[in-house]
């Protein structure tokens, strides 16, 4: 299934792709003919794979926070966030290549609080200063547990967020909710009463890999 996300610029692209094929294939010089055959093929299953998404399982608690994005944990800190938390909290960044499902999920059960855009630079996705530098959006959830705040951060490819939260939603773990286009960053901030689930290097699973669990 292609994401209704993206689906305006995938229908666009695979236009694109079908007239550099059609060319390609016309073309009388052979110079021309394969290498556009080849890329235009190429580019449209690079654009399937990109705009793709999956259905997805969450697991069934609510002591428990997800994965808001399909990648590699890049960066595991200790932090203070002030801007919706506004307490000492653990930072989990997750960086996605222009491979993984860019389709975002939300976290965690419970009401949508802040919902908010933040002009930024274009630094690529990994550095460690993007969560602060990089356009973004900041979203803050007030669950049952507490408050966590979670942004889309978009990279150095990346330059479209979308995001369809408004403040005083109330939203499910796992529902989609928007996505970042080509390559990007997802920042979650959590407070200490969560365990962390998860280590430098993991690949994570948006709405379904446990990234924090409930100290009890």
């Amino acid at each position: 299934m292609i994401t209704k996300y993206g689906l305006n610029t995938f229908l666009i692209a695979s236009l694109f792709s079908i007239i550099l094929l059609i060319i390609g294939i016309f073309s009388n010089n052979n110079f021309v003919k394969y290498p556009l055959i080849i890329i235009s093929i190429a580019f449209l299953l690079f654009c399937i794979n990109f705009f793709r998404d999956p259905e997805r399982t969450p697991p069934n608690r609510d002591d428990v926070i997800v994965s808001p994005a399909d990648g590699e944990i890049v960066i595991i800190k200790e932090t203070s966030e002030n801007e919706f938390v506004k307490d000492s909290v653990t930072q989990v960044s997750i960086f996605m290549s222009p491979l993984n499902v860019h389709v975002n999920r939300i976290p965690i059960s419970g009401k949508v609080e802040m919902s908010k855009y933040v002009k930024g630079e274009y630094l690529v996705a990994f550095y460690e200063k993007a969560d602060k530098r990089n356009e973004r959006t900041e979203i803050g959830i007030n669950s049952k547990h507490g408050k966590i705040m979670f942004t889309q951060v978009a990279g150095f490819v990346a330059r479209r967020i979308v995001n369809t939260l408004k403040e005083n939603d109330n939203v499910k773990m796992g529902e989609r909710f928007g996505m970042i286009k080509f390559g990007s960053r997802s920042d979650i901030y959590v407070p200490k009463n969560w365990k962390l689930k998860v280590k430098l290097g993991d690949k994570v699973t948006a709405g379904e890999t446990i990234l924090f669990e409930l100290n009890k």
